[in-house]
Parts: C-alpha cells; structure tokens; sequence
C-alpha cells in the first residue's frame, strides 16, 4: 500500500514540531516555500521526489522511511 498525502504531511509535521521548527524555517533550511510546506502538511500537496528530498535532510530523516506506510498501532 501506498502512504496517503495526509498520512505523509502529519509525519513531516511531527518531526518538524519535534526539532522545534516553525514551518518558515523549515522552508528555508529546505530552499522550499512556506506554502508548499503548509500544503504538504495539510495533505494538500503534491510533492515531487526532490521536494521530499528537500525536506528529508533538514529533518534528519531517510526518504524512505518517510514513505513507509505504518500500520494503526504505530508499527512498521
């Protein structure tokens, strides 16, 4: 199964909360717009694969544990 675009936004949201980030300084540590990170939160968005990339590293996160789908109980 895929990741849903919401499930993927709240995950970004965590981690960024996590690290104290606002969503501005997330933007510009990831030479994104603040907008496409409010999308990307809300599930609206549609990021590419460099724009997750962007996002990744200033996170300190893998792409492709941020693609992974987890189950209800938390669990890979």
């Amino acid at each position: 199964m895929r990741i849903s675009a919401i499930d993927l936004g709240e995950k970004l949201r965590q981690r960024r909360e996590l690290l104290g980030l606002l969503q501005s300084q997330l933007a510009a540590l990831a030479d994104v717009s603040t907008r496409t990170i409010q999308l990307v939160e809300q599930g609206k968005g549609n990021p590419s694969l460099d724009t997750l990339l962007q996002l990744a590293d200033p996170l300190g996160l893998r792409l492709d544990l941020i693609l992974k789908e987890t189950s209800k109980t938390g669990e890979p």
